[in-house]
């Protein structure tokens, strides 16, 4: 699928070989300002990661708050849909990976080493900036959003399980704790100053992931457990199907930052990126399928579809168990919200610093790393409402970035020929991906709506 050629003005066509002229990646016509603005922005600032790297920054990236809604989701979905669904996801989203990963210097001398750079090659400095961009700020800070709700949930059932006769606490207060740990951490320059962050929050991933399913199998099949939907309504069961869409949707958000990872990795003509990078997707891959299919599968297989939109809210006991596997899921989540701020503080300091001239210094990050933390630390507040938020946010603007934009450009760039396999692979995946953005959000909107019904704002 990959023999493909980009297109390319300048390229020499010799038999069925295209050839390039040279374009030697060491010669640099940036000046030295460009430079030293590049040096100073997060993406850009340091290209000397190992291929591991790529590893533990995916899973941190992919495995999520996404991971403990899935049982939920089989819920939703039912058996036969739900298992489909969840191997068809993993599935095309490797596939979409890899086709990312293979683009990163498709261009002899470039490196695209943001989504919204890939974009522009395919559609046109305007028009690429105006499809990648918004879906891409969607995503990420839809993502520390939801990740905000997350943090402060498990902090705060933490507190109820050790201090049972306590006073109850407001969410928003242990969002608000959940949040200060990100206006400090929030100043670390780039992605290579979070590896050990990440790597703390893959290993939690992967260890909250197992006792999600370990507790769950411990506890059995529960008495009287159901497995057919949960609505009672034939409109509801459609709705929450459709949400259940948009939670599988979000937990394989991993691509919104793919690029930008890769961009850490060194690479030369003979050893370009591509190699290591897709050594760690590989890898980062297997540690997802560990940490999904188990959570997914087991989860609904013991609770039926009396399973909370939090799989962890539904295991009370052992107390010490659940505890730890919520303080896991907090380091994780403070890991994973650091990985998708990054690519936003690029943006925003991009924008400052090369549109409008604004000098790159320590007050300027300073203050806007602050708003931005404060900005999701607000809407996470204000609109707490856990599994509506994942579907909502899963199929608006996850499915878009993740199912089928890569394949688009794919198309765009490379142009395969008609019916050809990769063709196909690409309009299917394109299809599926467009179907998914269509009806998850119908069914989050609507969860969105009847939650709100009954929150009391600020609590």
């Amino acid at each position: 699928m990959g023999s493909e050629s980009p297109t390319n003005p300048n390229s020499i066509s010799e038999g069925n070989r295209t050839v390039y002229p040279m374009s030697p990646p060491e010669i640099d016509k940036r000046t030295a300002e460009q430079k030293a603005i590049d040096d100073w922005l997060p993406i850009t600032s340091s290209r000397n990661a190992k291929w591991w790297y790529s590893t533990f920054h995916n899973v941190t990236a992919m495995v999520g708050a996404g991971v403990l809604s899935l049982p939920s989701a089989m819920a939703n979905l039912g058996w036969g849909p739900g298992v489909v669904i969840l191997i068809l996801s993993w599935v095309i989203t490797l596939y979409t990976l890899w086709q990312m990963v293979e683009m990163h210097e498709m261009v002899p001398g470039k490196r695209f080493d943001r989504y919204h750079e890939l974009g522009q090659h395919a559609f046109g400095e305007k028009l690429g900036l105006w499809i990648v961009v918004p879906q891409q700020l969607i995503c990420e800070v839809g993502v520390d959003i939801v990740y905000m709700v997350t943090g402060g949930k498990s902090l705060q059932k933490v507190h109820k399980l050790l201090c049972k006769n306590c006073k109850d606490l407001k969410t928003s207060y242990f969002i608000m704790i959940f949040a200060s740990v990100h206006f400090v951490l929030a100043h670390l320059p780039n992605f290579n100053s979070i590896s050990g962050i990440s790597l703390a929050a893959a290993v939690m991933s992967l260890s909250y992931s197992t006792i999600a399913w370990a507790a769950s199998a411990h506890k059995g099949v529960q008495e009287g457990v159901e497995y057919g939907y949960k609505a009672t309504t034939t409109p509801g069961t459609v709705f929450n199907f459709f949400n259940a869409l948009g939670d599988v949707a979000f937990a394989y958000a991993g691509h919104n930052v793919v690029l930008e990872i890769q961009a850490t990795i060194p690479s030369s003509p003979e050893k370009p990126s591509k190699g290591p990078m897709w050594r760690g997707v590989v890898a980062a891959y297997i540690v997802v399928a560990l940490c999904y299919f188990p959570v997914a599968l087991v989860g609904y297989w013991m609770f039926g579809n009396t399973v909370e939109d939090n799989i962890l809210i539904s295991l009370e006991k052992p107390t010490w168990l659940i505890v730890a596997a919520n303080l896991f899921v907090v380091i994780h989540v403070i890991g994973s919200y650091q990985l998708y701020a990054m690519p936003v503080f690029d943006m925003i300091e991009t924008v400052l610093v090369k549109q409008l001239n604004f000098k790159p210094s320590r007050m300027l990050r300073f203050i806007v790393r602050n708003v931005y933390v404060a900005f999701t630390m607000f809407v996470g507040i204000t609109f707490p409402f856990f599994g509506a938020l994942l579907g909502f946010f899963g199929g608006f603007a996850f499915a878009p970035t993740t199912y089928f934009l890569p394949c688009i450009i794919w198309l765009a760039i490379y142009k395969p020929k008609k019916f050809s396999l990769s063709w196909f692979t690409n309009w299917i995946c394109i299809f599926l991906g467009i179907l998914l953005m269509t009806l998850s959000p119908i069914g989050g909107l609507r969860s969105i709506i009847l939650n709100a019904k009954t929150y009391g704002f600020y609590q």
